[in-house]
């Protein structure tokens, strides 16, 4: 039996400096989008601008993104648009689903996010509402989401909470996202990302390979946010064909 060996230290050396490399231009590049958002406060532009950053970042990593189910896809109007989260570029994932839409949406962002050196200025500008769980005041959080749904824009949103780190197609959906559906009358627009984004992004950093490595995205048909018949993570499983 053939055992292969430790990996040689200077391919170790080589993998190191291509993720360091990579993740100091995403940081540069990250905080000069943020400041650019800064100076911007019309969606369609942000929207623009946004775009413009999930292309060239994904582009220098060597990523591509297929999305199936064009035609379920609202050209505009405000809806709660759910995704499953498995890595740290699910949202320029979905940026890029949306690009030829004029949906704007605001990403429901946690403080951590806020407050990092890498997301930060980017998650602050962007377009994003802060969920700070561990206030005890939700109004404020609530009276932003009104707020731009009363000017015409979505709500975007990873119901799960957090990124699913396990082998499971989806981890366990939180409350939030059904009420946040119902208090503003928002058709809930379900997106999967088909492909584990996270291995892609461990593959083209690890290996760098020449053709562009395809991430799947699948739009499902809109739910209805008065269906109570079934919670929203059955019907989101349903809509794609996952494990119940």
């Amino acid at each position: 039996m053939i055992r292969a060996g430790p990996i040689p230290y200077k391919q170790v050396d080589k993998l190191n400096y291509n993720r360091i490399k990579m993740a100091l231009y995403a940081t540069f590049l990250t905080n000069w989008y943020g400041y650019r958002l800064k100076k911007i406060s019309i969606g369609a532009e942000k929207k623009h601008v946004r775009l413009e950053y999930a292309q060239t970042l994904l582009s220098k990593l060597g990523i591509g993104v297929d999305t199936k189910g064009l035609e379920k896809l609202p050209k505009d109007g405000s809806f709660l648009l759910i995704s499953n989260h498995r890595s740290t570029i699910d949202p320029l994932i979905v940026e890029l689903a949306l690009k030829d839409t004029t949906l704007f949406g605001h990403w429901i962002s946690k403080k951590e996010l806020y407050d990092s050196f890498f997301f930060g200025m980017f998650t602050r500008n962007g377009g994003s509402i802060l969920l700070d769980r561990e206030s005890r005041q939700m109004g404020g959080f609530f009276s932003d989401i009104k707020k731009h749904v009363k000017n015409g824009d979505s709500i975007f949103l990873f119901p799960e909470g957090t990124r699913n780190k396990t082998e499971d197609d989806l981890s366990e959906f939180k409350d939030g996202a059904r009420i946040i559906a119902m208090k503003n009358r928002l058709p809930i627009l379900p997106i999967y990302i088909r492909t584990n984004a996270n291995s892609v992004l461990d593959d083209v950093l690890n290996k760098r390979p020449e053709e562009p490595a395809m991430i799947t995205v699948e739009i499902g048909d809109l739910i209805d946010y008065k269906d109570r018949s079934v919670a929203l993570e059955e019907a989101y499983k349903r809509t794609f064909d996952l494990s119940l």
